[in-house]
């Protein structure tokens, strides 16, 4: 039994293919801010798959979702798009729902317990902080992420030109390149421990970076989810199908 895990962002398409609860395919390809053209050149593969169900977590609009539903309907298969609740299997949110993004509650769905209290991280094209107290998500934090904030310095200070380089310390920079990775580094850094010193609270972390961040954050024991987005996702359609909700949702 296969089934296909969709995750559409801002920049990218990814997806995973699971069989009896493990990954067996995964991919990851930038999109072009065109999902469903991306999408529709998989379509023969997936359908070569003999799937099951396919869950989706999607930023877009309404317009390209629709546009991705129809892509999938060949597949005559059951499509679930994930929306963001006021309350979802036990979890409350502490956002405005129409402004909360599908990834960030899937995050928090995917590790919210009742006796645990979290921040959970995603590393990814924005530095997205979500706190929870049990059960309730509390709101949180969005921070340009390492290369954003190095991009717009480069576009906004003249005679600057910051080649590639690593985000891997901390000390000051004895150079312009050094200085600039540094410092963005330690102020994503400083923004994180703030947010951990405020109270007690187990630290999660997921995205591209995770290991970067986690690398500077040993002392909170942080864990490192590289798959949050698709376990929140499993969570939900599994608990969409325990409450025999529709089963063909685009979310408005």
């Amino acid at each position: 039994m296969k089934n296909l895990w969709l995750d559409i962002g801002n920049t990218r398409l990814k997806y995973w293919i699971t069989e009896h609860q493990q990954i067996v395919e995964h991919a990851a390809e930038l999109h072009l801010q065109s999902p469903a053209d991306l999408l529709l050149g998989l379509i023969q593969h997936f359908k070569s798959l003999n799937l099951t169900h396919v869950g989706v977590s999607s930023v877009q609009d309404q317009k390209n979702n629709e546009r991705i539903q129809q892509i999938l309907k060949p597949l005559n298969i059951p499509v679930i798009f994930a929306r963001v609740q006021a309350e979802y299997a036990n979890l409350s949110c502490g956002y405005d729902i129409q402004q909360l993004g599908i990834d960030r509650w899937l995050q928090v769905l995917a590790v919210a317990e009742a006796d645990k209290d979290l921040c959970v991280i995603s590393c990814g094209t924005a530095l997205t902080i979500d706190l929870t107290q049990g059960h309730q998500h509390l709101g949180g934090y969005i921070l340009p992420n390492l290369y954003l904030q190095r991009d717009s310095l480069i576009q906004h200070t003249k005679g600057i030109r910051i080649p590639e380089a690593a985000f891997d310390d901390l000390s000051p920079g004895t150079n312009t390149l050094d200085a600039v990775h540094h410092g963005i580094l330690l102020g994503l850094l400083s923004s994180i421990e703030y947010v951990m010193q405020q109270s007690p609270r187990q630290l999660v972390l997921t995205g591209g970076d995770a290991p970067l961040f986690a690398k500077f954050l040993q002392h909170y024991h942080p864990l490192v989810e590289q798959d949050l987005l698709l376990k929140g996702l499993q969570r939900y359609i599994q608990h969409c199908s325990t409450a025999n909700e529709p089963r063909r949702l685009i979310p408005q």
